[in-house]
């Protein structure tokens, strides 16, 4: 009897691990570009539409609404059809409606399409991370699955300039050029299902067809029933549960409290509308080096270790941030923040699928996605609400670095190594 881990590594991953990990990037690139396109835009639409900070925020929200919408389907999509099909379902959502956001004439239009855009994201984050996890050799896993992340930052970065550059002359085009993601379709038909959930699903015979290979005697795998939020509650994995959504509240909180906000913040610091978006852009750039450094870190120290690093790193650069008044030193601990938070997020994305077995896997990742969309929603205004009453940068930035701090101290006592283990 033979493993379906030894299948997958010996047969199946080195196949296609590159391709998959190639595929997916792509798809999160136009994920990351979906989401932080409004960071840039918001500022000129605002203007435009005379719109006050409330409204604003709710623009900034209705992302995330959309996005839980899309984090509490994924997990029943993923589960019972498979993760090929909810990635074509979810990289659809987020490449057609946020096109349609470029035809907007109204908050409310906005808001629509923005809402509807957000269920592709939010569906399409955990179900790609899913995917390339059950194609991935064990040994290689973590990395893979930060430089999976790490193509977040590209996709930041390319919308970041291609926003700078025309969002004075016309804000359209930064949603207009999503409709390119379309030529991504027929490459995603042509990708396999997953190994695990197809031999789950479908048993030894479909698995050696879709892939084209012979495995002598059965292979060892144990098959789950149908999967249950509720599962992930149980005393089995109630301890990793709590652990990891406490870790994606806090980055999600910190990443959009800071980003969607981030060209009105820098304007506090006294920095022109122009240098504002130059000054957004830089520490978009600096997520790439984030997720690269996690990437090292994840397999050379393991996860729990470095997850209580970065976010410590958080905290502090949080803090530093409130403090400084130079333009030179602002810049400099604004991308050390972006780093660290980038680096975490990173670092819970590779670290979540670990935590589950396939038949809850998707249900884990859809759950925690859920979190994260709760603590995205929530962000924007609670930013919001700070700089309309005129708060302090300390005092915003302070319970940021206090929940960073909390994060790391749950996880430091809950959490799991799961570097170089099996995913069954």
């Amino acid at each position: 009897m033979v493993s379906l881990d030894a299948v997958l590594e010996e047969q199946i991953a080195p196949k296609y691990q590159k391709k998959i990990l190639l595929i997916t990037s792509l798809m999160w690139m136009f994920d990351a570009a979906g989401v932080l396109v409004l960071s840039f835009t918001l500022p000129t639409i605002s203007k435009l539409w005379n719109l006050d900070i409330s409204t604003s925020a709710n623009i900034i929200s209705s992302t995330f609404f959309g996005m839980l919408v899309g984090a509490l389907s994924v997990g029943v999509v993923s589960d019972l059809f498979g993760r090929k099909i909810s990635n074509m379902i979810y990289f659809l959502f987020t490449v057609l409606f946020t096109t349609f956001i470029g035809f907007s004439n109204s908050p409310i239009q906005f808001i629509v399409f923005r809402f509807l855009a957000g269920v592709g994201y939010g569906g399409l984050m955990p179900s790609a991370n899913a995917y390339l996890a059950e194609f991935t050799k064990k040994n290689l896993r973590g990395m893979y699955l930060v430089l999976l992340e790490a193509s977040w930052a590209i996709g930041s970065i390319i919308i970041g300039l291609i926003a700078v550059l025309t969002v004075n002359t016309n804000w359209r085009i930064s949603y207009f050029v999503f409709i390119s993601g379309i030529l991504l379709i027929p490459l995603l038909a042509k990708f396999p299902e997953s190994p695990k959930f197809a031999f789950q699903k479908h048993g030894k015979k479909k698995l050696e067809k879709l892939f084209s290979i012979e495995t002598s005697g059965d292979i060892e795998y144990s098959i789950n029933h149908k999967a249950k939020i509720t599962e992930i509650l149980k005393s089995k994995y109630l301890s990793r549960t709590i652990m990891i959504w406490v870790q994606w509240f806090n980055v999600s909180f910190t990443y959009y409290a800071l980003f969607s906000w981030a060209p009105k913040i820098f304007a506090q610091k006294g920095l022109s509308s122009a240098k504002s978006l130059w000054f957004t852009f830089f520490m978009i750039v600096a997520q790439l080096p984030g997720y690269l450094s996690a990437a090292y870190f994840i397999e050379k120290i393991g996860r729990k270790k470095s997850l209580v690093v970065y976010t410590l790193g958080m905290a502090l650069s949080a803090l530093l941030w409130a403090f400084v008044s130079s333009e030179a030193l602002l810049i400099i601990v604004a991308i050390l923040l972006s780093l660290f938070v980038l680096g975490t997020w990173g670092l819970v994305y590779a670290y979540t699928p670990e935590l589950y077995p396939t038949s809850v896997r998707g249900t884990g990742n859809g759950m925690a996605g859920v979190v994260a969309r709760i603590a995205g929603i929530l962000a924007p205004q609670y930013a919001g609400f700070m700089l309309s009453k005129n708060k302090s940068l300390f005092e915003i930035f302070f319970y940021i670095s206090l929940l960073s701090i909390i994060s790391a101290i749950v996880v430091a006592f809950l959490g799991v190594e799961t570097k170089n283990s099996d995913i069954d």
